[in-house]
């Protein structure tokens, strides 16, 4: 691994890593924790247990079919309603390459990494809590799935850390993944009046992907100061807030659009 790529051979992995691979011509990574025996605890959206259709960025399609491993027959294990799965590495990799995310990188390194969702400046935790957050996540949900609040990413990030961004609905933050997406086209925005001062294209693109990078440095896990640690047995907790305090807007939405009819 270094500073262009964190591919990795699966030799070199080990119980607790934060794994990665990309899916759709990487347009997009999917996160895992590896838990050992060929094994890997991740999360995605539920809906693709139960259908073959998907949207193009949460996760891939598949069908039931896909879902049958010929290998272990306790691949693709989930409990009911919720999308925390046990695969095998094969089947996680879906034939992509592996990656491992990185964990405890300088500032320097990180904004040398062009992509987001591939390291972080927070310091994981040790292999015993790594795999028993997984593990527990697997037995009891980790909420539900939100590609900007609360994705696979995320998940490996919680199991590594144990730490949780809580925004005003007290719900998970952000992945460096979903800010990539956010970051871009703020960081274009943003440099725009630069184009009036500085004529040089090149100049002007200087200043959109150094204000790019700042802006995913700003939402990194690692230095944001809305992070509060929250043990395995709490997270359900957590998570059940978030759901009740949005379940009661919706009602009150409806409550709403009825008394305008």
């Amino acid at each position: 691994m270094g500073l262009l790529t964190n591919k990795m051979e699966r030799e070199e992995l080990k119980a607790g890593d934060h794994i990665y691979t990309y899916r759709a011509v990487f347009a997009y990574s999917h996160h895992g924790i590896f838990v050992g025996g060929s094994k890997v605890v991740h999360f995605r959206p539920e809906h693709n247990h139960n259908s073959s259709s998907s949207s193009s960025f949460t996760s891939a399609s598949s069908s039931p079919t896909e879902d049958i491993c010929p290998t272990f027959p306790d691949c693709g294990f989930r409990q009911p309603n919720s999308g925390v799965v046990l695969s095998c590495l094969d089947c996680f990799l879906k034939n992509g390459s592996l990656h491992r995310f990185e964990y405890g990188v300088t500032p320097s390194v990180f904004l040398t990494k062009v992509r987001g969702g591939t390291c972080t400046t927070a310091q994981p935790d040790s292999t015993d809590s790594v795999i028993h957050r997984a593990m527990y996540l697997l037995q009891n949900g980790f909420g539900n799935y939100d590609v900007f609040k609360n994705n696979c990413e995320d998940f490996a990030l919680y199991c590594k850390t144990g730490l949780l961004i809580v925004d005003k609905l007290g719900g998970v933050g952000r992945s460096g993944q979903a800010s990539s997406i956010v970051g871009a086209p703020l960081a274009a925005v943003l440099s725009s009046p630069f184009s009036l001062l500085i004529p040089n294209p090149i100049g002007v693109a200087t200043v959109t992907a150094g204000m790019y990078c700042m802006s995913r440095y700003a939402t990194d896990i690692g230095v944001r100061r809305d992070v509060v640690k929250v043990s395995v047995e709490d997270l359900a907790l957590n998570l059940d807030v978030k759901s009740s305090i949005e379940q009661g807007e919706g009602e009150e939405e409806d409550s709403d659009t009825d008394l305008v009819r």
